[in-house]
């Protein structure tokens, strides 16, 4: 039995999949096994896990109709036979030590989770930033004592985690839905007892034209509702919303207010998706501005939640198009 399952979802991604899987295939860490879950390609990509999985014995290829990222990543949770599991999406790549790395910490440290930080690159190879977790780097955290654990980066990539995190809880990745990460990733966390953080850039994320963040189907961007919603709900059924009111605050904050609103407003400065965002956070958090987090936000971000707040969304607009 292998130590871990690196699970990659693969949808349409021919061009990109082959570095993917040599990235995976040159960890130093070499006891794993890499599921390909083919999603219902079209372009040749299943023919091409095939051709992959007959390169290597770690490689197992999976077929199945098309269900989305979320419902790939769950029939590569319900396949893997090792104790950790490595979600990579399949355009991008990670360093050679990453698995080592994470499962040294993991083991070490018998935590449930190691977070670690990623790097956003182009389609030139130019790297656009590098995003680390401000957290505590030296001992396992709980997010029972730690509670800012939850406003880590929600991709489900960065993030080495237990097996038992999903099949002991019954948690998945809901099917064919945007920001399928926030709806699990904080779920998962809050099952973890120990969760170890990383100083080191391990993920490869690259932004390319065709990805769903870079989507043009700007009415999709309304299902960071439905995800919060969903959010909500569960935090409500399991008696936690007191204890991570601040928390959730923030996060609607941060996702909803500045990250959706801003998406929405490069393509559609006037789009009504823009209000509704704004509604929907002072119906949930009428005094969000006394949120303890806000000081955490940087000046960049601090300056576009005024001209949110201002309406100003043609500035916002204006100084995104000066930028690129």
């Amino acid at each position: 039995m292998p130590k871990s399952s690196v699970i990659v979802p693969v949808y349409n991604v021919k061009d990109f999949l082959e570095k993917c899987v040599a990235s995976i295939l040159a960890q130093t860490e070499r006891d794993f096994e890499l599921l390909l879950i083919d999603d219902g390609s079209t372009d040749g990509s299943g023919a091409l896990c095939d051709e992959l999985a007959g390169k290597d014995p770690r490689i197992r290829a999976i077929h199945q109709e098309n269900k989305g990222l979320g419902g790939a990543r769950n029939t590569g949770i319900e396949a893997a036979s090792g104790d950790w599991l490595l979600f990579v999406d399949s355009d991008d790549w990670i360093e050679p030590d990453t698995l080592k790395k994470a499962l040294t910490a993991g083991e070490q440290q018998e935590a449930d989770m190691v977070l670690f930080a990623f790097r956003s690159v182009d389609m030139q190879g130019k790297e656009l930033g590098v995003f680390p977790d401000n957290l505590p780097k030296s001992e396992p955290l709980s997010p029972k004592s730690r509670k800012d654990l939850l406003l880590c980066y929600p991709c489900a990539w960065n993030k080495l985690c237990r097996k038992s995190l999903f099949t002991d809880t019954g948690v998945r990745y809901p099917l064919r839905v945007w920001y399928e990460d926030i709806r699990t990733t904080l779920k998962v966390m809050l099952e973890a007892k120990r969760i170890v953080v990383l100083d080191y850039v391990g993920y490869n994320y690259l932004q390319r034209p065709g990805s769903i963040i870079q989507s043009i189907n700007v009415e999709r961007n309304s299902e960071i509702l439905d995800a919060f919603e969903d959010l909500f709900a569960y935090f409500r059924e399991h008696g936690l919303w007191e204890q991570y009111e601040d928390e959730l605050c923030f996060l609607t904050v941060s996702h909803v207010f500045l990250t959706a609103s801003v998406r929405v407003i490069r393509l559609d400065s006037k789009n009504e998706l823009i209000s509704r965002f704004a509604e929907y956070l002072k119906t949930h958090f009428p005094n969000y501005r006394t949120n303890k987090y806000l000081g955490t936000l940087s000046g960049r971000q601090k300056l576009l939640l005024k001209l949110l707040e201002r309406k100003l969304y043609f500035v916002i607009a204006l100084l995104f198009k000066l930028k690129g």
